[in-house]
């Protein structure tokens, strides 16, 4: 229990140093140099998990090109780190309605109320949007959302793999594709610009996000999911949400007021619903 906690506290904080990052990094090359640090050198140390070479490059291309791609550009359009903490979580409810429409699982009533009230939550944070929450980075970090239900397909659909293992073998699958989409997007000359005048807090935001964020979080998700079950484990991943908006709140100063409180609440119950309406473990 204090493993899955601490791992939720450091992926809630990951927000916050995803948003400290792109203050001086622009998103997309963040996102590449990060794949890039999670890959390398840690491929050459760990074998190829044992799913089909076809998962990796899908899973790898769906969940660190697009689901990233929309979650960093949408940060750094308009999207505070405590609210994208949140509104990512999305990602159970459109796993929910994608595995009814995709792998025909009928969704229990508690799973579709649960998809329900979350979404009236989410409904009542978009309304909140303003100055540090636009409505583009909104719907970015909705999209980033999306991507990480169909890379949960992917993952579904592949069978067991080890979840460190196929997090560093897919992260070479990203970099590529996100360094050409910055040379496109953000100008040939970001990478100089970040070399000249990086900051110490961008390097820490790199490092944090990479090596405890990713490599240490999925090691250590991945082994209690590999001792006690998904369905055991799972629960705790409703602590990020709450971990993200409060260390928002201290780090960054951010504020919610009422409706977004209220919002957030209404998604948290919804995820409740959703996750622990699971049949019981017969581990």
């Amino acid at each position: 229990m204090f493993l899955a906690v601490l791992i939720a506290m450091a992926w809630g904080f990951s927000f916050v140093m995803i948003s400290i990052g792109i203050e001086s990094i622009p998103p997309l090359l963040l996102s590449a140099i990060r794949f890039t640090l999670v890959a390398i050198p840690a491929v050459f140390f760990l074998p190829p998990p044992r799913i089909s070479w076809r998962a990796v490059v899908a899973f790898g291309f769906v969940l660190g090109v697009l689901k990233f791609s929309f979650l960093f550009v949408g940060m750094d359009v308009g999207m505070s780190a405590g609210l994208a903490s949140l509104i990512i979580q999305s990602q159970a409810f459109f796993t929910l309605i994608l595995a009814a429409l995709l792998l025909r699982r009928k969704p229990l009533r508690r799973q579709l109320c649960g998809v329900v009230v979350a979404f009236i939550g989410i409904g009542l944070v978009a309304t909140t949007v303003d100055a540090s929450s636009t409505p583009a980075g909104f719907t970015l970090v909705l999209l980033a959302a999306v991507a990480w239900a169909f890379a949960n397909i992917i993952l579904d659909e592949a069978g067991d793999a080890q979840m460190l293992n196929l997090v560093v073998w897919m992260s070479l699958v990203p970099p590529v594709p996100l360094f050409m989409l910055s040379l496109y997007v953000e100008g040939a000359d970001a990478a100089l610009k970040v070399i000249e005048s990086v900051e110490w807090s961008a390097i820490a935001a790199v490092i944090y996000i990479t090596y405890i964020g990713t490599t240490l979080g999925f090691a250590g998700w991945g082994r209690l999911i590999a001792k006690y079950g998904a369905d055991r484990i799972a629960p705790f991943a409703l602590l990020i949400p709450v971990f993200g908006m409060a260390s928002s709140a201290f780090v960054l100063g951010e504020s919610f007021g009422l409706t977004r409180t209220c919002g957030a609440l209404l998604v948290l119950g919804g995820l409740v619903l959703t996750v622990w309406s699971k049949r019981p473990s017969t581990r």
